[in-house]
């Protein structure tokens, strides 16, 4: 039997409702599924949201709701977005799913057990949006942390870390051998070259555990019930959770059929998410419980929708809402504008005047 395309977004954080950049993103994925259904093959599209995490649970205060409350209200407006546009996904990951917490706890304890987890006390400069601790190799040449990372406090505190350093080398040879072969891990190419010069500055290890006493919603680590997991490494598992992964078994070539027949997949992400996290964290997990090299999945990068020239944000009041966009004038005017008016891995510009001017949106 043919293997299954399977085809993955990123999954959404649950702290404020979904933006232009999002329908983007999973648009951009349902129309490379419906190709592939065109074409005769089985096609298995995941996509969801992340509900657990620092930011979460800050948002969910300022609204005064509890964060379940909360997640569950977010939730439901990416859910009505991609039914409005008519995005068709196979599968709908949530993070606090039973199921996905029980393969999230599973890998942590085989890591746990395989001494790949052990635990530490550490001070330093620490990403409020990435949510880690950040060392000198992530500063730049002035002794600043780059943008990517957010707000930088100062922090102190013990935590579980995951030996992300032992399998730094054996991340850069992957690099090498499939750049070689012509299979990239990541596409397109100039994103490879980032991804690999960021591995050359891997020198510590990735703290994968938030206290209760300051963070409480997120998965419980197995091993340990004063802490909960690091929001990335739980949310990265979604794409093999919600896919029929079973973490208790322990060789990848006993997997359930069902997930060998999907697995590897295409992953469709944002810039700002190739690095660290799916580009670093997520190849080097799968590598560690046990995912053969030829079952890394690849790595589709797109770029961002600038408002002339400016990132969208909250804070700066610029976002683009897509329900508005797409009552007005159609899920399919808005589906074929995103398609066209950006090269897959570049950025594209909304202008100051109104866009939606364009012939393209002239019927």
């Amino acid at each position: 039997m043919p293997k299954t395309f399977f085809i993955t977004t990123a999954i959404d954080y649950t702290n404020s409702p979904p933006h232009i950049g999002h329908a983007y993103e999973k648009v951009l994925a349902d129309v490379i599924a419906r190709y592939h259904r065109l074409k005769g093959k089985r096609v298995f599209f995941l996509t969801g949201v992340d509900q657990h995490g620092q930011k979460v649970q800050q948002s969910a205060a300022k609204a005064d709701m509890p964060p379940a409350e909360f997640v569950k209200d977010i939730t439901q407006k990416f859910v009505d977005l991609w039914k409005k546009l008519d995005v068709q996904y196979d599968e709908w990951a949530e993070t606090t799913d039973e199921r996905h917490q029980r393969v999230v706890q599973g890998i942590l304890r085989r890591l746990f057990d395989d001494g790949q987890i052990y635990k530490d006390k550490q001070e330093g400069y620490y990403s409020v949006r990435q949510e880690q601790f950040l060392t000198d190799k992530e500063r730049g040449p002035a002794g600043e942390f780059g943008l990517e990372w957010g707000e930088v406090e100062f922090r102190e505190e013990e935590n579980y870390y995951f030996r992300l350093s032992d399998h730094k080398q054996w991340l850069l040879d992957l690099i090498d051998k499939r750049t070689k072969e012509g299979k990239p891990l990541v596409i397109p190419d100039f994103r490879q070259v980032e991804l690999r010069n960021a591995v050359e500055k891997i020198g510590g290890d990735l703290c994968i555990s938030r206290p209760k006493s300051r963070l409480d919603w997120g998965i419980e680590l197995p091993f340990d019930k004063d802490f909960v997991t690091y929001v990335w490494f739980d949310a990265l598992t979604n794409y093999i959770s919600f896919a029929g992964y079973d973490s208790e078994i322990e060789k990848y070539d006993r997997e359930p059929q069902e997930f060998r027949d999907r697995w590897p997949a295409l992953q469709i992400i944002g810039k700002d998410i190739l690095i660290p996290a799916h580009g670093i964290y997520w190849l080097i997990m799968l590598h560690a419980i046990g995912f053969p090299d030829e079952a890394m999945p690849q790595l589709l990068v797109h770029g961002w929708w600038n408002l002339s020239g400016a990132k969208m944000s909250k804070s700066a009041g610029n976002i683009i809402d897509p329900f508005v966009l797409a009552e007005k004038y159609g899920a399919e005017a808005l589906r074929y504008y995103l398609m066209s008016d950006i090269a897959t891995g570049q950025d594209a510009d909304f202008p100051n005047e109104d866009p939606w001017k364009s012939r393209r949106f002239t019927y």
